[in-house]
């Protein structure tokens, strides 16, 4: 049952937190529809000065007062704590309350083809991928991603077709509350341990994802996924698989090679026929899993494989994903979002086919449940860079109770014969790289928290006058 009419465009919405990447491209979609929309947040932005030049209201603070009587709707994030004076008064005046993910959900029922990316890695790229193939396409889509694209000028594109594209966090089963025509699950690992128990309790809660895809649509699914019956049991709707074995699975890469830069060209192949030569211009293996994924997606849209080609040519990548910052004195400066093992993995895999004498990774460990609890993982996984210097571990939605340090990896490194650096602060660690890093070196910020202004501040440059004129606000997760 709908809890939003979406004729019915006197209704208004109010945003508390509506300065995040994640509200501000929702309270857009909004008001592009017609409703009238308020906002408040703590501090003024760009992304705020936008929302005010195309209508909303914004308030500076929380304040029980934001929430006017012409309210009839207030959507909140996870960031905002229960005793929040807005929320109260929304409370005391029942009020339909919303969180993000809920209106997210409620949104993508206007749409009849809505396509929901989930998976622990790749979301951002792959639904970027899809948005970059459908508007090659002319298809027109709406797209929220959790990043900056900017083949879409942002985090956000207003389409006016009935195509809508978004990411699906599993985070708190946020994905939970989609039900699209096309769900896609990119791969299924331990992530998010301080919500999940375990990895069986995240492949329950992808199968109820799963089940929730409309009966007419399709489930994209990897079919490298261990115990993959354990969800295709559980679902009736169409099953479309990718990988890497042709006897397995429908899509599949084939004659793989890769440029100077680590970007990959193949065959694709769908149920054994060449369906001809993708070139992609972002690097690494897992870019070439993420472009099977966004063809398999398309393809069931009845796009064009002739536009699925072009558009993944044409797709340049987001930022944060082995992003190419700029060059300082010779040294090529990379920012990398790769905050879970697999993720540093794969950004280190794709570094070692890049131009490079040495790689130099600047990790910051993101959560303290997730440093904890992979330390021997991250550990395994940095190793595979030449020098590796730590930073605080970035706390994020978390509180420091003293049970994990940067030091303890630092330690876990040692232990398989690994030396690095460690250093509490930026400034120590820009004066360590300024004295050290030679012409030829390749420096990577890699985090999913603030590590990425240490390659902006050697470079001279502030992020708002890099590719995009909206800056990313830091949120506490990715997923609100």
């Amino acid at each position: 049952m709908s809890k939003i009419n979406f004729n019915d465009t006197n209704k208004k919405f109010h945003f508390i937190g509506i300065g995040g990447i994640s509200m501000s491209g929702l309270a857009e979609i909004l008001l592009n529809k017609g409703f009238k929309v308020s906002g408040s947040d703590i501090k003024n932005t760009k992304i705020i000065k936008h929302l005010e030049d195309l209508g909303v209201d914004f308030y500076l603070g929380h304040l029980a007062s934001n929430i006017k009587d012409d309210v009839d709707f207030v959507i909140y994030t996870a960031a905002i704590k229960k005793d929040n004076p807005e929320l109260v008064e929304a409370q005391k005046r029942n009020l339909t309350i919303l969180n993000r993910a809920e209106l997210l959900g409620e949104i993508m029922k206007a749409f009849p083809y809505s396509i929901a990316v989930s998976g622990t890695h790749g979301k951002t790229t792959t639904t970027s991928m899809l948005s970059n193939i459908l508007i090659q396409a002319k298809k027109d889509p709406t797209v929220t991603v959790g990043g900056i694209v900017d083949a879409i000028g942002g985090n956000i594109r207003i389409g006016q077709s009935e195509y809508f594209i978004t990411e699906a966090c599993e985070y708190c089963d946020s994905f939970l509350n989609f039900y699209p025509y096309i769900g896609i699950i990119l791969n299924m690992e331990e992530d998010h341990l301080d919500y999940f128990k375990d990895i069986n309790h995240i492949r329950k809660s992808f199968t109820a994802f799963a089940k929730n895809i409309s009966k007419d649509g399709a489930l994209i699914i990897n079919g490298d996924i261990e115990n993959l019956s354990l969800i295709l049991d559980e679902i009736d709707c169409k099953v479309v698989t990718f990988g890497t074995d042709p006897s397995r699975v429908m899509w599949t890469a084939a004659n793989i090679k890769y440029n100077e830069k680590a970007c990959g060209k193949f065959d694709l192949l769908y149920q054994g026929k060449n369906m001809g030569t993708v070139s992609l211009n972002v690097p690494g293996i897992h870019n070439i899993y993420n472009a099977l994924a966004a063809s398999a997606a398309a393809f069931e849209l009845n796009i064009e494989i002739a536009d699925i080609i072009k558009g993944l040519h044409n797709f340049k990548g987001t930022h944060q994903r082995f992003e190419i910052k700029g060059s300082l004195k010779g040294i090529t400066i990379v920012d990398d979002y790769a905050h879970h093992p697999t993720e540093i993995k794969a950004t280190l895999e794709v570094a070692k086919h890049y131009p490079h004498n040495t790689i130099w990774c600047v990790f910051q460990p993101h959560t303290y449940t997730r440093t904890k609890m992979f330390l021997k993982e991250f550990a395994e996984a940095l190793k595979e860079a030449d020098k590796i210097i730590l930073t605080d571990i970035y706390a994020a939605r978390e509180k420091d109770l003293g049970e994990i340090h940067s030091k303890d990896l630092q330690r876990e490194l040692a232990k398989i014969g690994k030396e690095s650096y460690y250093f509490p602060d930026f400034d120590s660690i820009e004066n360590f790289l300024l004295q050290n890093c030679i012409p030829g070196d390749l420096l990577i910020t890699m985090g999913a928290g603030d590590v990425g202004t240490i390659g902006e501040d050697l470079l001279g440059a502030n992020i708002s006058t890099l590719s995009t004129n909206f800056p990313v606000e830091k949120e506490i997760h990715s997923c609100e």
